[in-house]
């Protein structure tokens, strides 16, 4: 995304997008609390699942629709920051296509369609442990100053 260093190798980058997700992970505390789990991972990628508590109901005994959308924001967050240069949202949209229940797994795979100077694409889909499909989510990102943890040289131009 505009930086200045070559691409890395797929197996480094690989290993850089597990090592940002780790640490973003680590200072994340809303998704902990939310009891999301970090799943893969990759450069643009990120997956991660989220078990539908008795506290996440809302009046019609469905799953608020706000922590869907965390969910599948916090696997955009974790997907545009892969590599490593620090990233935020510009803007998000969402699509609930069918209710989540207590009990469900719900999870998040986010995938990057677009990344050029400092603002890319993301497409997320939401989908339960039967695999049925709960939203769609599609989020924009621009790129700050800044790297996720601390090795500039890591970074992977784009």
């Amino acid at each position: 995304m505009g930086e200045h260093h070559p691409p890395l190798p797929a197996r480094e980058a690989q290993v850089l997008a597990e090592r940002v997700a780790a640490e973003m992970y680590a200072r994340d505390r809303a998704s902990q609390s939310l009891g999301m789990k970090l799943g893969k991972v990759g450069p643009g990628h990120a997956e991660l699942d989220m078990s539908v508590r008795p506290d996440m109901l809302n009046g019609h005994a469905i799953c608020h629709g706000g922590f869907i959308f965390a969910l599948a924001d916090s696997a955009f967050a974790f997907a545009c920051n892969s590599y490593n240069l620090t990233t935020v949202a510009s803007g998000c949209a969402i699509d609930f296509i069918a209710p989540a229940r207590e009990g469900d797994v719900l999870t998040a795979v986010a995938n990057e369609r677009s990344a050029t100077g400092r603002t890319g694409v993301y497409d997320i889909e939401v989908h339960n442990q039967r695999g049925e499909r709960i939203a769609f989510f599609r989020g924009k990102s621009y790129r700050i100053k800044g790297h996720v943890i601390e090795e500039p040289h890591a970074a992977v131009g784009r």
